[in-house]
């Protein structure tokens, strides 16, 4: 194992990201089932615009279609962040793909681990040949008294060696970012995070949700590994679409071109890569 797990010191954290910094609270908490479960339920108390909780382990965390998966303690980065953006509502579909690119952007920056991003939802590691699972991210949404919330969940794998690691959807390999080779501080990484996306939210709630405007499309698309692959997506028990993945639209949407020429635009699915077109 490269490094090994130092707990988190909410204070410190704290001193950083809230005292000086953009978020308004945030928490460390031992055990929880899962963090974006508490912080819907936060929501509906109203609780503030950037809220984080951060947990050294989760019980009962989820991935995309409920997917259940747990965390080791202090192996692992697993935030959420509550959000009241000011945006249109068709634009909220993006919040977890802006999420990805600050993720896969600070890893790079930070680890020098080379990061793309698999639509929706997926940050890949590796060397381009051989790309493996590091990290999810799923977007909730909650009504709540004071409007509509949006709960961003990000779960990182950190000290996690890849035989302790499920496969992922479509049999994806599972990674971490110390088998990649990378000896991480966890605070200096979760700082590095949080405050990377908070730039990219800044941003995108300064164009009003408008992510041409604001550049994170093209940011986005830079990222993305899906574009150009043969792609199959999974839409459902019995569902599914072959092609070549063409583009993202300005609604988020992954573009898929079939095999008599036609595009289909898909808002949701498990993508698996097949190989470059």
């Amino acid at each position: 194992m490269v490094g090994v797990p130092v707990l988190l010191n909410g204070e410190r954290l704290r001193a950083r990201l809230v005292d000086n910094g953009p978020f308004a609270v945030l928490d460390v908490v031992a055990t929880t089932g899962s963090t974006n479960t508490d912080l819907v339920a936060a929501a509906g108390r109203g609780a503030a615009d950037r809220t984080v909780l951060i947990a050294e382990e989760q019980q009962a965390g989820r991935g995309r279609m409920q997917r259940q998966w747990a965390s080791p303690r202090g192996h692992g980065l697993f935030l959420s962040v509550l959000l009241r953006p000011k945006v249109p509502q068709a634009a909220i579909a993006w919040l977890p793909l802006i999420a990805g690119v600050a993720l896969a952007e600070t890893v790079d920056r930070v680890t020098g681990i080379p990061a793309t991003l698999k639509w929706p939802n997926d940050l890949l590691l590796g060397d381009g040949g051989e790309w493996s699972k590091g990290a999810g991210i799923l977007a909730e949404a909650v009504a709540g008294p004071d409007g509509m919330a949006i709960v961003l969940g990000m779960g990182i794998n950190v000290f996690q060696q890849r035989e302790d690691l499920p496969r992922g959807a479509g049999g994806l390999p599972a990674t971490s970012l110390a088998a990649e080779g990378a000896e991480v501080d966890r605070e200096e990484f979760a700082v590095a995070l949080l405050t990377s996306f908070a730039e990219v939210d800044d941003r995108w709630r300064g164009a009003a949700g408008d992510v041409v405007a604001s550049g994170l499309l093209d940011r986005y698309r830079r990222l993305c590994s899906t574009l150009g692959q043969q792609v199959r997506v999974e839409l459902g028990a019995d569902d599914q679409l072959r092609g070549v993945a063409t583009d993202i639209d300005e609604t988020g949407r992954l573009l898929i071109r079939s095999a008599d020429g036609d595009t289909n635009a898909v808002s949701a699915g498990d993508v698996v890569h097949l190989r470059r077109a």
